[in-house]
């Protein structure tokens, strides 16, 4: 067991120092390595994996609504993007732009997409003319750069992998309706395959997406009690379409412009992951997501019939579940530790004695319990522990979130809140991003997060200017 230990003490506790236990964790658990370019990763197959976990189950969930997928050039004409002016100056100071190539100075500067709506745009402005054309319902699963000042692997890079999605509609209604859809699409891959309970709403004028008439977002919350935007939803309106003449003919004849939605996750959702569910041990997985679900260890492998054992064990939860076999010469103590800190869901122990009594041991990585469990119902046993395992975790993440959610009915003690207890707070505004740029100056950087869908009445006025309140909104520090 020095072995063990000697591992899980080169991560940093995370009550020590948060963001070194975040980084730890991250190149610890083989996840990800640094590129010669900064803000830029290589990220490796295990972190790959997660990711792809998350990609089908996300993709599966897209298409029983109907969308199909396409891909997008990766690169923009300036005259494109220039199409539409809030949305480029949203995004002019995180683009790079391709000024030459093959050796020659380009007539037009290209920019690396940041976004794909102007090209989904000019598109749909070639393919859309009828009220029958629609609705267009497109999504591309892709990378995007953007030039980030400070980087942080998986929460905020230069470039990252994600999902864009981009609709055209015949009505606002239905426009409307459907990014309401996705949001609660993310709500429900958040829940029900990531663990995590979000806070969920609409973002305030000031913090919506650059273009967009109405953004609604997914807010978790991290260990810490600092606040992550986990992906967003948009109403668009006819803005765009009326920027790139896209146009149709309605049911009455008559030329008509289309209604918009785009919505977006990416590879943040693996820094949620790490910071929600992991420990001072490492990575903590849900199931659904987890590149390995039961990891079999077998005990004295070197003695009769414990390798076969194992062997014909890994056969046989390979028909249901994501299994790994280590048959290595490395010690079971090394090894315990190795896919504790990879956050494997569960570890199957089998060693002689357990081969005398038909049965081995099963180890949740949540909470270390050891079960042990006859071999003839072992497959109804895994499912029922990994089963059993999301819910602690969703319910583990609740608490925290619950636990680190404060109201504040006045500025002093919405100062105090901000100072000494990290995490959110409710409270009420008046709608001007006045008070929204005054608190984060005060706070040294606690923003707005969401107006929830269901808002409490906590008093009447706002909590920073005193007049009339429109909102009760969250608040809180974000990565």
């Amino acid at each position: 067991m020095a072995q063990q230990k000697k591992m899980v003490e080169s991560i940093t506790s995370m009550e020590e120092d948060f963001a070194q236990w975040y980084t730890d964790v991250v190149k610890k658990a083989q996840l990800m390595e640094y590129s010669s370019v900064k803000g830029c990763m290589v990220i490796e197959p295990y972190g790959y994996a997660i990711w792809e976990n998350i990609q089908k189950d996300m993709d599966a969930r897209f298409k029983k609504l109907g969308v199909e997928n396409v891909y997008m050039p990766l690169l923009i004409p300036e005259s494109l993007l220039q199409k539409e002016k809030d949305h480029i100056e949203g995004f002019a100071p995180e683009c790079a732009v391709v000024t030459q190539g093959g050796g020659e100075k380009l007539t037009e500067k290209l920019f690396i997409r940041p976004t794909s709506e102007v090209l989904f745009c000019e598109h749909y402005q070639k393919i859309i003319h009828s009220y029958r054309d629609l609705p267009k319902l497109y999504n591309q699963w892709c990378s995007v750069l953007r030039w980030e000042k400070t980087t942080r692997p998986f929460l905020r890079g230069m470039e990252f992998l994600w999902q864009e999605g981009h609709t055209m509609h015949e009505t606002a209604e239905e426009a409307q309706e459907f990014t309401l859809k996705m949001l609660r699409v993310y709500e429900d891959v958040y829940r029900d395959t990531l663990a995590i309970p979000p806070v969920v709403g609409r973002k305030t004028e000031k913090e919506k997406f650059a273009g967009a008439e109405a953004t609604y977002t997914l807010e978790p919350m991290m260990h810490n009690g600092v606040a992550l935007q986990g992906g967003t939803t948009h109403y668009f309106g006819d803005g765009f379409a009326k920027a790139f003449d896209i146009s149709f003919t309605g049911r009455d004849n008559a030329l008509q412009h289309p209604f918009q939605t785009s919505w977006g996750m990416s590879t943040r959702l693996i820094g949620a992951l790490i910071m929600v569910h992991g420990d001072d041990n490492g990575l903590v997985l849900p199931p659904k997501i987890a590149p390995v679900q039961v990891v079999i260890v077998p005990i004295a492998q070197h003695k009769g019939g414990v390798l076969e054992k194992a062997r014909e064990l890994a056969d046989r939860l390979q028909e249901k579940f994501r299994v790994k076999l280590d048959e290595s010469d490395n010690s079971p103590g090394w090894k315990f530790a190795q896919y504790e800190m990879q956050g494997v869901p569960l570890r199957l122990e089998i060693g002689p004695k357990d081969l005398e009594q038909g049965q081995c041991v099963l180890v949740r990585r949540d909470n270390r319990e050891k079960i042990f469990t006859s071999l003839d119902n072992l497959e109804e046993t895994v499912e029922s522990l990994l089963s059993s395992l999301h819910q602690n975790l969703y319910q583990r993440a609740l608490l925290n979130r619950d636990s680190k959610t404060f109201a504040a009915r006045n500025y002093e003690e919405f100062l105090d809140i901000s100072q000494n207890k990290p995490g959110f707070i409710k409270a009420m505004w008046c709608g001007d991003s006045a008070c929204e740029d005054r608190i984060k100056e005060e706070t040294g950087g606690v923003k707005s997060r969401c107006i929830p869908f269901e808002e409490e009445h906590l008093s009447d006025v706002c909590v920073c200017c005193g007049k009339p309140a429109r909102h009760m909104v969250y608040w809180g520090r974000q990565y």
